[in-house]
């Protein structure tokens, strides 16, 4: 079972740090650029090929984060 609660807590923002957007464990990835290149049809294989410092939690974690946005 996922802890959403340990996977939201990748989720970031920080004033002043890629203006104040959520970001991914502090990193300047913001949940926002992982959003629109799943949206775009791009597997989470080359995501993390692109982003090494990406896990696939952090994935899940945007994922959680939006649709804990929408409710």
């Amino acid at each position: 079972m996922l802890d959403k609660t340990a996977l939201l807590d990748r989720i970031t923002q920080t004033p002043g740090k890629c203006g104040s957007r959520p970001c991914i464990r502090g990193m300047r990835i913001r949940v926002s650029d992982i959003l629109e290149t799943l949206a775009d049809n791009v597997p989470a294989s080359e995501i993390l090929a692109d982003f090494p410092d990406l896990e696939p939690k952090d994935i899940q974690a945007c994922l959680l984060f939006v649709g804990a946005k929408m409710l």
